[in-house]
């Protein structure tokens, strides 16, 4: 009977004793875990700062060239494009059209040749001459630096486009026109080259939106 309750007693300190070390070896794991999520968390959140503040000081230079007429005149809110350094309503009254190419007879082609009039106040040209197609607007006219972001990233607005796409879409030579138009029309407030270098750099930190 001695040699049996002996033998409990061991088996009961060796319970114990196996139960504390699990216990040690939990909390330290733990404590590692915690630990190395920490650190992880101050690194990632230095970077996404970082980032984010480039990224928004980017498209602050790119809102002021697409709100620009030059950009905003072939992004109006409504079906008629705008027009001149004063963005009125386009004088002939064209019509968007389901393509955004015009309707009818009155196609943007007739007026916009491929290379455009030469002259003051003619009409400017491209071989693609045309608006956002009526499925997906694109609208620039009266969008907060916000709203326009957001627009630009969503591919259920932007025509499709993921963020590569997107950042390519900045040598689409309709884009290119609005530093080639001719005449004395006014240019966009950054050059060519900066408003693309400042698209980039938008992009490539996170294309991060403005708060309100």
């Amino acid at each position: 009977m001695a040699n049996s309750h002996n033998s409990f007693k061991n088996y009961k300190h060796l319970a114990s004793y196996i139960i504390a070390l699990i216990l040690v070896v939990v909390f330290v794991i733990s404590c590692k875990s915690k630990n190395s999520a920490s650190t992880e968390y101050v690194v990632l959140s230095k970077i996404t700062k970082k980032d984010s503040l480039a990224s928004l000081a980017a498209f602050e230079k790119v809102y002021s060239v697409l709100m620009h007429p030059r950009c905003m005149n072939c992004h109006p809110n409504g079906d008629i494009p705008l027009q001149g350094d004063d963005s009125h309503i386009h004088n002939m009254l064209p019509q968007r059209g389901p393509d955004g190419m015009g309707i009818s007879t009155m196609k943007c082609a007739n007026c916009h040749a491929s290379t455009g009039v030469p002259g003051e106040s003619t009409p400017p040209g491209n071989p693609l001459w045309h608006l956002p197609p009526s499925d997906m607007k694109m609208v620039f006219q009266g969008r907060s630096p916000r709203e326009l972001a957001l627009q630009l990233v969503n591919p259920k607005l932007n025509g499709h486009k993921n963020l590569q796409e997107l950042r390519v879409h900045a040598e689409d030579t309709l884009v290119k026109n609005g530093w080639t138009m001719g005449g004395n029309r006014e240019l966009p407030p950054l050059t060519y080259n900066e408003f693309k270098d400042a698209w980039y750099e938008w992009i490539d930190n996170g294309a991060v939106a403005p708060a309100n």
